[in-house]
């Protein structure tokens, strides 16, 4: 079926690690590889799972304070890539661009931070860059699953649970769809906490 996708690699990279364990438990048992950074990477590790780290693929470490991790074309070009597309498999073929079929990232508690009463740099640093991965995913449904909270989590297990590692258009059209609506939310507080 044209419209069916096979999930081979998985990048991950979430801050909220609570209900991730069933989720990751069932991709390995699917053979999916996963590619993460950082926090995720060592509780991936920790399950007794391979996890290979994004700065492996990247040639770059985690810089910043951690402000900078998987922009990279490697990465990037990786979620973006048209499965379908020629040029776009060339240029993945020159460049050494594994194909990432699977995303799943969260966001730091910007609200909660917020509310906390927190510094403006400690506000600041609540503001999540990666999310561009989740509007990369989103944006390339057509060949990629994109899980942008622990909200969704239940709806990859179920699909993993009745077919394996396998995905149809219409439920990544589906999760796109939920991308879209988590970073409207979450870019709507930063917007009122910028307009105050």
């Amino acid at each position: 079926m044209a419209g069916t996708k096979q999930i081979k690699t998985a990048l991950i990279s979430v801050f909220h690690k609570d209900g991730l364990e069933d989720l990751l438990k069932k991709l390995n048992e699917n053979g999916v590889k996963f590619l993460s950074t950082g926090g995720t990477q060592k509780f991936i590790e920790s399950l007794g799972y391979e996890c290979q780290k994004v700065e492996d693929v990247t040639s770059y470490p985690s810089i910043l304070g951690g402000r900078v991790k998987t922009l990279h074309p490697k990465v990037f070009g990786g979620i973006l890539a048209r499965r379908d597309n020629e040029g776009d498999r060339e240029q993945m073929k020159q460049y050494d661009i594994v194909p990432i079929d699977l995303v799943i990232v969260d966001l730091y508690p910007f609200e909660q931070t917020v509310a906390s009463g927190a510094s403006a740099e400690e506000i600041i640093e609540k503001i999540v860059i990666k999310k561009d991965g989740r509007k990369s995913g989103a944006k390339n449904f057509k060949d990629v699953v994109i899980v942008p909270s622990k909200g969704e989590y239940a709806m990859l297990g179920d699909i993993l649970a009745a077919k394996g590692a396998q995905t149809e258009l219409e439920e990544r059209k589906k999760f796109a769809e939920r991308a879209f609506a988590v970073s409207s939310h979450y870019d709507t507080a930063i917007h009122e906490w910028f307009a105050k």
